[in-house]
């Protein structure tokens, strides 16, 4: 059935014909599945969505969202969707396509509708790494613009810290490169907030020396989750910053589409992701907390990385939660274990934890994003099965938010939030002035979605 969407102060003119590329309108036959973003538990109802062949493209969307005052929003896989969109004109920039590595100079220059599969796989033999998310099928330029916390943060920081320079089409159409010497607000505002502040056509990226990568997991049985977590707490103190560590307590449902290996079973997993052998030791401390069950740790790549997250490469309905801790004490952790365990927390398939500090509390770039002084990022994940209500899922999450959120830092990294949360729950006031100002320099006139920004 197609959505309602909210009219426009004036008619939307013919925005396909002043296209190379194309445009879909509420009316056509590809609206409804054009609308979706990956997460399909949000509705998106946009005036239209525009698919642009070129800048000349972007522009001409710019110019028809004036004349109709409707918004401009960019959506380049869909991740990141936090409201209905209503008024806007969405923008998919699958068109963007460029990808080039620059091996000598350590650079790769990735266009806003690259997937990160398509870079970690362009990298592949080359001894450099980038610092990209767990999922291949998210968008490189989103992921970046929004902070991005991966499996290398420890080693090389957030997502954005990685960004050298951008290409930016201006709410008044001007098309240009800028970086950190040309116009230092703008950088400091992308990193972070990027689409706040102009619509991003590519990015420069700085990769990282990486001629070894070694990794793998340690499972171990659920009941042992306190005395790992613990572990991996203390060890975290004097971690180096090659080591990179996710934690996670898995609570799979006896559900026909799951392997039989993990179909009704509790456990816990330590995954690691390290740039040298003596980053790596680190983990005896846990092992001398809890004999793992299973342990694989050896040599391996971003690719085997990816493909071990199992993450979700189609769109589908899904709820979750995240807050970035700053502390983690034995009382929390044994609490944590506790909720998890509790029959009534069933649809709270995974908690994940991911160890911070190293080069996260070093950032060399400005930026708007960051996790400078948080310990742990805590995630929450209550898949939507088909045939399943989402209330006990929900209410899992709230629950769990309830029991971390004594622990919470000041900071969260944007691509973390949630439906309906606003970026006043990632900086402090005096920043989140500064990103408005340059935001209403840049964008005058509200062409660009207000995001996660309200005006």
């Amino acid at each position: 059935m197609t959505a309602e969407h909210r009219s426009l102060p004036h008619p939307l003119p013919s925005l396909a014909g002043s296209l190379t590329g194309r445009a879909t309108l509420p009316a056509d036959p590809g609206y409804d599945a054009e609308r979706s973003p990956w997460n399909l538990s949000i509705d998106q109802r946009p005036a239209a969505i525009a698919h642009p062949a070129d800048v000349d493209d972007l522009r001409a969307v710019l110019l028809a969202a004036r004349d109709a005052g409707a918004t401009v929003a960019v959506q380049p896989s869909g991740h990141g969707a936090a409201s209905s969109l209503e008024g806007a004109i969405l923008v998919r920039t699958a068109a963007f396509d460029r990808l080039e590595i620059d091996a000598d100079a350590r650079t790769a220059v990735i266009g806003a509708g690259v997937w990160w599969g398509a870079v970690i796989a362009a990298l592949d033999g080359t001894g450099l790494a980038v610092p990209a998310g767990t999922n291949p099928a998210v968008s490189a330029t989103g992921y970046t613009l929004g902070g991005g916390h991966s499996w290398l943060s420890r080693s090389a920081g957030l997502g954005a810290q990685s960004l050298r320079a951008a290409w930016i089409l201006r709410p008044d159409g001007t098309h240009e490169r800028v970086d950190d010497a040309s116009d230092p607000d703008t950088m400091w505002a992308l990193r972070g907030a990027g689409g706040t502040v102009g619509i991003v056509t590519e990015l420069e990226l700085e990769l990282l020396e990486a001629p070894q990568l070694l990794g793998g997991s340690l499972t171990f049985a659920a009941a042992d989750g306190p005395a790992v977590l613990r572990a991996l707490r203390d060890v975290a103190a004097h971690a180096p910053a090659g080591l990179n560590v996710f934690a996670n307590s898995m609570r799979m449902p006896d559900a026909p589409m799951l392997p039989e290996a993990v179909r009704g079973r509790s456990f816990v997993t330590v995954e690691a992701l390290a740039l040298d052998e003596a980053a790596l030791a680190v983990l005896d401390g846990v092992r001398r907390a809890a004999a793992p069950q299973h342990e694989q740790l050896g040599p391996t790549s971003q690719a085997a990385m990816v493909a071990s997250s199992m993450e979700p490469t189609e769109p589908s309905p899904n709820r979750g939660g995240s807050i970035a801790l700053a502390s983690l004490d034995d009382a929390t952790v044994d609490a944590l274990f506790a909720f998890h365990a509790e029959p009534a927390q069933q649809a709270l398939v995974g908690i994940n934890l991911r160890m911070l500090g190293g080069e996260l509390d070093a950032p060399r770039r400005p930026a708007f994003a960051t996790l400078e002084g948080a310990a742990w990022l805590a995630m929450g994940l209550a898949p939507q099965f088909p045939g399943t209500p989402p209330e006990p899922g929900a209410a899992s999450l709230a629950g769990l938010d309830a029991l971390l959120r004594p622990s919470a830092s000041e900071r969260m990294v944007p691509t973390f939030l949630e439906p309906g949360d606003t970026l006043d729950r990632c900086a402090a006031d005096a920043e989140l002035a500064r990103l408005r100002a340059i935001r209403d320099a840049a964008d005058p006139d509200g062409m660009l979605h207000e995001g996660r920004l309200p005006r």
